[in-house]
């Protein structure tokens, strides 16, 4: 966010994006330690580490959240999220998009080499069965 509000200050406008992009409110929120003190109506705000009030689907939820920090980590070293050559509170937003979207197409990358190394297994083997059937075959005529 411009000017690097403190997490408590940003939370209304972030749900409000979210409400825009999923065309509805959400009724949960989970929050890292930044938003403590942080309220809002009609909204339940749930904090990492919180033990009061939290049902075991609840505590999933924001188990789930927290394995997100890492993936975060690993953009800002290996994706450049922490540094930033672009000018300006467009140049943020932009940088922030584009790292976003660099991850994305390195976890399709992973998994493409994924697909490519087992359908190359496959072929090999295939390829190795006939050779194997024709060589049988070939001492069978002699």
């Amino acid at each position: 966010m411009p000017g690097n509000p403190d997490d408590g200050h940003t939370l209304e406008e972030a749900i409000e994006q979210a409400s825009l992009l999923a065309e509805q409110r959400p009724k949960i929120v989970i929050v890292d330690q930044g938003y403590r003190g942080a309220t809002l109506e009609n909204i339940q705000i749930l904090r990492s580490g919180q033990r009061k009030g939290v049902t075991k689907t609840l505590k999933n939820m924001i188990l789930r959240r927290s394995s997100i920090e890492p993936i975060i980590g690993h953009m800002k070293m290996d994706g450049r999220l922490g540094r930033n050559p672009l000018k300006g509170e467009l140049g943020d937003a932009l940088h922030a998009v584009l790292c976003g979207a660099g991850h994305n197409i390195r976890l399709l990358l992973k998994k493409l080499r994924l697909f490519c190394s087992l359908f190359l297994s496959l072929l090999l083997r295939n390829i190795l069965a006939v050779m194997k059937q024709n060589q049988l075959a070939h001492q069978a005529v002699f």
